[in-house]
């Protein structure tokens, strides 16, 4: 395996933990020190990230680059880098979606090789071990694959198609993170009425997942005329404790589309998830 030099265009917490990672397999792990705070030349320091003073010099020196950066800056910053002409690979590892990151590959289309990436887990430090996704051309997952062999970023390969790392990390992410909010409500409004400790009880009783049974979704579907307005109702109670009542409004719109499915037993994963899409 070659040994090639890496950059990491964003050393936030996560940019900076996998960065690091990367370095028993790199000749060398940089970053661009121009118009970084404070805070992020003392994280790149902590990590043992070499700075060098600009992002053209970084990219001259680079055969891949890391791109982990907030979500909203993603296609500026690859446009960056397409404007330099940066002939290497480019491990596109943001959260956005993934028609964001074909957009971000036909930027870097003309000299770059993109791979589509997703980070699912917490920053590789104190024992995490978070999985890197990929997709996009083989040569260069693979490429990818040996820089984090070994180290505490696990990786796998979805395919050849750029966006489908993108797609499976913001799927996980629709439930992991919209979940921790109905969290806050539900708790929330039970504390509102004296019974958080109730509440917390009742669901210690149950540990799974739902993400983890479909075929559950079934199911829901039958019952979706009778749930939708209980969430109404728990939309309600929830405005009236002074909490957003907004995401459960959202999700009985979403069980409305599964009205002409009341109580059928025989309807099937595919069926429900095929009225969802085109009620």
């Amino acid at each position: 395996m070659d040994h090639p030099t890496v950059g990491i265009l964003h050393p936030g917490n996560m940019g900076a933990a996998v960065a690091a990672c990367a370095a028993p397999n790199a000749a060398a792990v940089l970053w661009c020190a121009a118009g970084r705070s404070a805070a992020s030349a003392a994280r790149a320091e902590r990590y043992g990230l070499q700075p060098v003073p600009t992002l053209e010099q970084l990219l001259d020196r680079c055969d891949l680059v890391i791109s982990l950066c907030p979500p909203a800056a993603a296609e500026d910053l690859a446009r960056e880098v397409a404007a330099h002409r940066f002939n290497g690979v480019y491990l596109e590892a943001n959260a956005i979606s993934p028609e964001r990151t074909l957009r971000v590959a036909e930027l870097l289309a003309a000299t770059a090789t993109v791979v589509d990436g997703g980070v699912v887990g917490s920053p590789p430090v104190g024992g995490k071990t978070p999985t890197l996704y990929l997709s996009g051309p083989a040569d260069a997952t693979t490429r990818v694959e040996e820089l984090f062999a070994g180290t505490d970023v696990l990786t796998k390969t979805l395919g050849s198609e750029v966006g489908q790392a993108s797609a499976l990390k913001l799927a996980y992410a629709s439930f992991q993170k919209a979940s921790r909010v109905l969290v806050a409500l539900a708790v929330g409004v039970a504390r509102e009425h004296g019974v958080d400790q109730e509440l917390i009880e009742v669901a210690s009783k149950r540990t799974g997942s739902y993400l983890s049974e479909p075929e559950y979704i079934a199911k829901t579907a039958a019952r979706a005329w009778r749930w939708g307005p209980e969430l109404e109702e728990t939309a309600d109670m929830l405005a009236a404790a002074g909490l957003p009542p907004e995401m459960l409004r959202a999700a009985a719109s979403t069980l409305a589309r599964w009205n002409d499915a009341k109580d059928d037993g025989a309807l099937t994963l595919t069926d429900a998830l095929n009225r969802l899409a085109h009620p």
